[in-house]
C-alpha cells in the first residue's frame, strides 16, 4: 500500500488533497498525518462493525451508510482536536480539513478491507500502509512543488499545470516498485 499499490499515484483516489494541500511541506505533513490516523482508526471500527455486526445480520447493504457514518464522526472528533491544540495548523488547512470526510481515499480502503475480508489487524496494517503511503506521496509532492515555486517555469505552466505533469513523472516512477515485489 505504500509504495506499490498506492492510493494516490495507482488508484488515483485523495487526488483533490494531493493538489490542494501539497504546496507546503508542513501543511502536507499534517494533512497526512490527520488523514493517516483518520484511515486507522475508519479502518478498524468499519472492520470490527462490519465483521461483528453487519455480516452476522446479514445486512450488509448498510455497509456505505455504516462508513460515511463512521468517517464523519471521525473526522469531526480530528478536526476539533486540531482547532484546540493548534490553531495555526487549522486555518492554514483550512477547506481541506473538513474534506477528509469525503476523501475517497478513507472510504476507498474501508471498501478494499471489507471486500477483501482483512480481519481487524490486516485492515488496521492496510490502512496504516494506506496512509503512510498518502503522506510519503504529499510530503514528496510538495517538496517538488515548493522547488518549483524558485524556478521560473512557462507562464501556461505555473501552478495546477506542472503538478499534474509531476504527479504523472511520480506515478510512473512509483510504478517501477512494481518489479520489485
Amino acid at each position: 500500500m505504500v509504495l506499490i499499490n498506492n492510493m494516490v499515484l495507482v488508484k488515483f483516489l485523495g487526488l483533490c488533497p494531493f493538489f490542494g494541500v501539497s504546496k507546503k511541506l508542513s501543511n502536507a505533513f499534517s494533512m497526512g498525518l490527520a488523514v493517516t490516523l483518520v484511515m486507522l482508526i475508519t479502518s478498524v471500527v468499519a472492520s470490527v462493525i462490519y465483521n461483528y455486526i453487519l455480516v452476522p445480520y446479514e445486512v450488509e447493504y448498510m455497509n456505505i451508510v455504516i462508513y460515511i457514518l463512521v468517517i464523519a464522526s471521525l473526522v469531526q472528533i480530528v478536526e476539533l482536536i486540531i482547532k484546540r491544540t493548534n490553531i495555526l495548523l487549522y486555518n492554514a488547512l483550512g477547506i481541506y480539513l473538513p474534506l477528509i470526510t469525503t476523501n475517497c481515499i478513507v472510504l476507498g480502503i474501508t471498501f478494499i478491507n471489507s471486500a477483501e475480508n482483512y480481519s481487524i489487524l490486516e485492515s488496521a496494517v492496510s490502512a496504516l500502509g494506506a496512509g503512510i503511503g498518502f503522506t510519503l506521496v504529499l510530503i514528496i509532492m510538495s517538496g517538488i512543488r515548493e522547488k518549483l515555486d524558485l524556478a521560473d517555469p512557462p507562464k501556461s505552466m505555473r501552478g495546477l499545470p506542472v503538478a499534474f505533469l509531476t504527479a504523472a513523472i511520480l506515478a510512473m516512477a512509483f510504478s517501477g516498485f512494481s518489479g520489485i515485489v
